[in-house]
């Protein structure tokens, strides 16, 4: 099984909100997924912040026994801080 670190959309039109998943690569892209390790807004709020918050500790895991992410997921992983291991917040911070 080809396992993906991808983004899964919700929201309402026009105002789209991400969750970051682990989903199976043949699942659909808001269907089924394996685990739910953050969540990203893409329009920023009114100081020019967009709100990304993941748990590093599973995406860590996830990456380390072969899950591929997705090119958004990538860049996005990559813009914290260039590489995938230094993520700012983790979902167990927020509560």
């Amino acid at each position: 099984m080809v396992v993906r670190i991808r983004l899964a959309r919700h929201g309402i039109r026009n105002r789209p909100f991400y969750h970051i998943v682990v989903a199976n690569a043949r699942s659909k892209r808001d269907g089924k997924h394996i685990e739910k390790v953050g969540e990203f807004d893409p329009i920023p709020t009114r100081d020019r912040q967009k709100h990304i918050v993941w748990n590093q500790e599973r995406i860590k895991y996830w990456l380390s026994v072969g899950a591929q992410p997705s090119d958004p997921v990538a860049r996005l992983l990559a813009k914290v801080g260039g590489t995938y291991t230094s993520i700012t917040k983790t979902m167990a911070e927020n509560g």
